[in-house]
């Protein structure tokens, strides 16, 4: 990926939030890997992986999360075919 968009990698504390910016046009050649259409789900997701990074499992409620993992399949799916897209372009 980083070579299709000529981008250095992230490095600071906040890589995983620039990597997805990065993968979503903010980049030197403002090209896109992803559509618009995920990029809140996988904000969603990326707030899900610090939550459960820094949380202790009696934390956890299934109502907050239910959604994200009943989607999972769907936005596996989309992210392939996009990243697929990107790969075959490039």
């Amino acid at each position: 990926m980083r070579k299709g968009i000529n981008e250095k990698l992230p490095n600071d504390y906040m890589w995983h939030k620039t990597l997805l910016d990065i993968a979503f046009g903010q980049n030197a050649r403002d090209f896109k890997i992803f559509r618009d259409d995920i990029r809140d789900l996988l904000g969603d997701y990326l707030s899900f992986r610090h939550f459960i990074r820094h949380s202790y499992s009696y934390q956890l409620k299934w109502n907050r999360m239910c959604q994200l993992v009943e989607n999972l399949e769907n936005t596996w799916s989309t992210l392939k075919s996009d990243f697929e897209l990107f790969v075959n372009a490039n």
